[in-house]
């Protein structure tokens, strides 16, 4: 599998992070980027997402797919619309095919290509693409799970949410992507409440109404540790496990309730 590319040096947000996407359907991708926090880092200039519809560099009749050789169901994408849309945009690097057999899309990929000043998504339909697109275009190949979709263009929209929520200055709270779950401290999120302080007999915790922020500091790495340990141990153990403070934390402050 190729590697990923090497971060650059002294990059900034100064210039717009550029993000084209290559699809036959852009106007999915388009409509799911104009909203929320994405919609207004592109209104603010601080993303330039570009979608190419990749049926513009069609055929005479904008076709794009083919049947396989060898035979076998379903069509496949051709390389020359391919190759001809990003020889004609020239995007930025890395280009990224969105696959099943790809690397594991997960939040230390998202935080690799938030330093990468811009990158580039091919969304495939039907049973892909020609292999020679990957062999010779595309410089890797992601995914987002053990999973298939009709296309790339939801996994593209995951990539993209993942990735710009973590530029600088596209999130309102700039510690938000930092506490929060696959974080820097790389386990899952404590559990939250807001008002009001009981509803239908279900009160906030009193550690959060007591105003001592040390105290609840503590209880929410305990939580946050407590739910990681609950749901996903694997990521305790790529950290090495649970420190002895890590354990009188657990100790100190059980664990709220959740679902069986």
């Amino acid at each position: 599998m190729k590697q990923r590319m090497k971060q650059p040096k002294n990059m900034t947000n100064t210039v717009p992070f550029r993000i084209d996407v290559f699809t036959i359907f852009p106007k999915l991708v388009d409509d799911f980027c104009s909203e929320s926090l994405l919609g207004r880092a592109r209104q603010e200039s601080l993303v330039d997402l570009r979608c190419h519809d990749l049926r513009d560099y069609g055929d005479e009749s904008r076709r794009v797919d083919d049947a396989l050789y060898g035979g076998g169901a379903g069509m496949l994408f051709r390389p020359e619309p391919i190759f001809t849309a990003v020889e004609a945009v020239q995007p930025p690097r890395p280009l990224l095919l969105l696959s099943p057999g790809g690397e594991k899309f997960d939040q230390d990929y998202a935080d690799h290509l938030s330093k990468t000043g811009g990158f580039s998504l091919l969304c495939g339909r039907y049973e892909g693409v020609d292999h020679r697109v990957v062999e010779h275009l595309v410089d890797a190949e992601i995914s987002i799970g053990d999973v298939v979709l009709a296309g790339g263009e939801v996994a593209a929209c995951l990539v993209i949410e993942a990735t710009t929520r973590l530029l600088s200055g596209v999130m309102g709270n700039e510690v938000s992507p930092v506490t929060e779950s696959f974080g820097a401290a790389r386990m899952l999120e404590e559990p939250h409440f807001t008002r009001p302080a009981e509803f239908r007999g279900w009160a906030v915790p009193e550690v959060l109404r007591n105003g001592d922020h040390a105290k609840i500091d503590r209880w929410r790495r305990a939580q946050a540790l407590h739910r990681t340990v609950r749901v996903r141990p694997d990521l305790i153990e790529r950290r090495g496990g649970l420190s002895n403070v890590e354990r009188t934390l657990l100790e100190e402050f059980p664990c709220v309730p959740y679902p069986k």
